[in-house]
């Protein structure tokens, strides 16, 4: 079970009730540090074997890739941005720096029938998202954190960052993207995660999903 952390310096805390901020989405706590959260072994990297794809529905009907150098040498931004774990802990105010899901739509551009996208990584994990939330501002293919490159058990070379939505819609180790015309249920979604995982209201498990959220299980 992860330590939930101390309040950070300025959060009032009344004794005996837990981490809050005016920042956090309800039934969040604050974390100093970043646990170490994920399933399955950490994968070990091997740049002359790596590669970033996009493929599905693209506009020109073709996959794109790109292997380790060519996608380091894609054009470089920050975000300053909160991370939420369906777990209950909040970090605030992280410095992500990558590439942003908006330069890869760019590059790769999706069909017009396109609305939703599917992100793989390492061992079959997936993760679908609304394309509207992969193309939000904030959303990044992020290779560094507060300026200093990924380790390996957070996710080294490439994880996305989607602050608007849980964490684990941001996989880690990232190794592509399928756009899709039609939702599909990514890994946690199929095992009882709610479809959307919106943490402002609070949208954790399947159970609790409205009709139209996703499809069925």
């Amino acid at each position: 079970m992860d330590d939930m952390g101390q309040p950070e310096s300025g959060v009032h805390r009344e004794a005996g009730q837990p981490d809050r901020s005016p920042d956090l989405p309800p039934g969040q706590r604050l974390q100093r540090g970043w646990p170490v959260t994920h399933y399955g072994p950490v994968p070990k990297f091997k740049p002359d074997r790596w590669e970033f794809r996009v493929f599905g529905a693209t506009a020109d009907g073709d996959k794109r890739c790109w292997n380790h150098e060519e996608f380091s040498a894609l054009p470089f931004s920050t975000v300053e941005a909160d991370l939420h774990c369906v777990t209950k802990f909040s970090m605030l105010g992280a410095e992500w720096g990558g590439v942003p899901a908006r330069t890869i739509l760019a590059l790769a551009p999706p069909a017009p029938q396109v609305t939703h996208v599917m992100v793989w990584a390492e061992y079959g994990y997936s993760a679908n998202m609304r394309l509207a939330d992969f193309a939000a501002d904030g959303t990044i293919f992020a290779t560094h954190k507060d300026g200093e490159l990924l380790t390996a058990e957070h996710g080294f070379p490439l994880r996305l960052v989607v602050p608007h939505l849980y964490a684990w819609k941001g996989p880690k180790w990232v190794r592509g993207v399928e756009y899709m015309a039609a939702d599909r249920r990514g890994f946690w979604e199929e095992r009882g995660y709610h479809n959307l995982g919106d943490p402002w209201t609070e949208q954790r498990y399947s159970y609790q999903e409205e009709p139209g959220d996703g499809p069925e299980l």
